[in-house]
């Protein structure tokens, strides 16, 4: 197909901020998790879908489907809609307290 570029499941960006492997990566809708290291405006690899475990506010109980987003303020996964960017849904139940919880990125913009 003439106009086909990539799936996107994987798409190269500019790091918005320093970032680790395995790290959030937001950038005005689009986020996904860094496949290695980078320096701010390096490029890197972020994967849109997908499973992740990830670091999340520890002090919340997940259940199983519960809508996920990504607060990029403290740089970690929490059920807290205000102020922060719905990225997927809990594929599995995370315990209060528990530093990581499993989130089912969708890929989708919002």
């Amino acid at each position: 197909m003439k106009t086909y570029v990539q799936d996107g499941n994987i798409m190269t960006v500019p790091a918005p901020a320093a970032v680790a492997s395995g790290g959030g990566v937001l950038i005005g809708s689009l986020f996904g998790i860094a496949q290695k290291d980078a320096a701010l405006d390096e490029d890197v690899a972020i994967v849109t879908c997908g499973v992740f475990q990830h670091a999340k506010e520890s002090a919340q109980a997940w259940t199983l489907g519960a809508k996920v987003y990504w607060d990029n303020t403290n740089k970690v996964m929490t059920t807290a809609a205000s102020g922060n960017k719905l990225v997927g849904t809990a594929a599995a139940v995370a315990a209060n307290p528990s530093p990581t919880g499993v989130v089912r990125l969708d890929g989708a913009a919002r």
